[in-house]
């Protein structure tokens, strides 16, 4: 039986620019950096990796990468600050979730939620 997932790896290709972005959001290096050719960081208990590619590699839509957070408008305004267009607003959705949507600097989709609380 699967447990969990340990980590997410994403192609970067430009670390820099890759790590800056992750850790303006909050994210916490835990090994590489700005010049490594791999890059881990804290998501919880898991992990996002970051693997640097040269220019002639190409991805399309591939998916998105759900991440929870303790609170949905701080993040998007967090990401505002920083400069960052997220593709939606702040929403509570009819699935049981507060979450908006940003894609990184490389084309991934990325979605931060939150559960929302059930009212008795």
């Amino acid at each position: 039986m699967i447990e969990s997932i340990s980590a997410v790896t994403l192609a970067t290709h430009d670390m820099g620019r890759a790590v800056r972005f992750y850790t303006s959001l909050g994210f916490e290096t835990l090994y590489g950096g700005e010049a490594s050719p791999f890059t881990s960081l804290r998501a919880g208990p898991g992990y996002l990796n970051l693997i640097a590619q040269g220019e002639e590699k190409r991805w399309s839509w591939w998916g998105r990468i759900i991440f929870y957070v303790d609170d949905v408008d701080a993040l998007y305004e967090r990401a505002l600050a920083a400069g960052y267009q997220p593709s939606t607003k702040p929403r509570d959705a009819e699935w049981g979730e507060r979450y908006f949507h940003l894609t990184d600097p490389d084309g991934h989709e990325l979605s931060f939620a939150r559960p929302l609380q059930k009212s008795a």
